[in-house]
């Protein structure tokens, strides 16, 4: 298993110091800065010497990225030009907002996705067949605003209902909370689970053409039990890695849906950090949703082993 696991886990440290360079030099690379922000682009040279000194946008950029490296490092993110906070409690804050609406959107898409694959696999060629391929593909093709935008006027306009906009944490009040992310979880679920869909279907239709899927039948075997323990199990590896990339697609996608339902998750963070130049917060934000990605992929190499025999070899 070591042997395994040893070499991803030196590719992800790797992927974290390669990660952090880019994140660094693509807000370098944004027009303007904090300080054009804050006194306009006619301002006194003077003052705009002494500001950028003050944030050391006056040193040279490796310089600059060498000492915010030390830094992280050391687990120190700095603080946030505008509002003096520690980026590490405001990633930390906006992150449980965040989360939340990743693991609701996980579980709701695999719920939902995983068994209409299945069935979808299972009665290939039949309409119910074409119905569910109908549903992946609209999944697939939407954008994930229209959808969160179509579901937020649909309430709105039916039921005469629209979700708080004051963020409620479910220690706080767990019916409001509830009640500001089921249309949220909704959006990013529903697209989520079209991939999901026809993911498992694809996989279902190959592994049910294999040999053994007929030698079983041929035994005499139940249908449940051939589906179910035989060619669903087979395909738990490339479900675990689809996974993975799913959540690591549903923290993307919550970038724009916290904004279009003003919830204070980490998207919100960075798209407002992008916006004030505020290159702490940005950095900050952006290398920790990076450091999730590599950790979602290297837990999923480590599931390999628990799922297959043969990688603990």
């Amino acid at each position: 298993m070591l042997h395994f696991l040893v070499p991803r886990l030196m590719s992800a440290v790797i992927a974290a110091l390669v990660s952090s360079l880019i994140v660094f030099v693509l807000m370098r690379s944004v027009p303007g800065d904090i300080v054009g922000q804050m006194l306009g682009q006619t301002s006194d040279p003077t003052a705009t010497e002494a500001l950028r000194s003050f944030f050391g946008l006056d040193r040279a950029v490796h310089m600059q990225f060498l000492e915010w490296l030390a830094q992280v490092v050391q687990g120190d993110l700095g603080r946030s030009w505008y509002q003096g906070r520690p980026v590490t409690a405001m990633v930390a804050d906006a992150f449980m907002v965040t989360l939340q609406i990743a693991l609701l959107t996980l579980v709701l898409a695999t719920l939902i996705g995983v068994p209409l694959g299945v069935i979808a696999g299972i009665r290939e060629g039949s309409r119910l067949d074409a119905a569910i391929q109908a549903f992946n593909l609209i999944g697939l093709s939407a954008p994930v605003f229209w959808v969160g935008l179509m579901l937020l006027v649909g309430a709105s306009a039916l039921f005469g209902w629209s979700p708080p906009f004051t963020w409620s944490a479910p220690s706080e009040n767990l019916s409001d909370n509830i009640a500001i992310v089921i249309l949220p979880v909704l959006s990013l679920a529903l697209l989520q689970a079209a991939a999901y869909s026809h993911f498992v279907r694809e996989c279902m239709v190959n592994e049910l053409r294999r040999d053994y899927i007929r030698a079983a039948f041929a035994k005499g075997l139940g249908p449940a039990e051939i589906y179910f323990k035989h060619a669903l199990r087979n395909i738990l590896i490339p479900l675990v890695t689809f996974m993975g990339l799913i959540l690591i697609q549903i923290l993307g996608g919550t970038v724009v849906i916290e904004s279009l339902f003003s919830l204070p998750g980490l998207g919100r963070l960075i798209l407002s950090g992008i916006q004030g130049r505020d290159y702490p917060v940005v950095q900050g934000a952006l290398l920790f949703v990076v450091f999730i990605a590599i950790v979602v992929n290297f837990t999923v190499d480590a599931l390999y082993g628990l799922i297959d025999p043969r990688m603990r070899a």
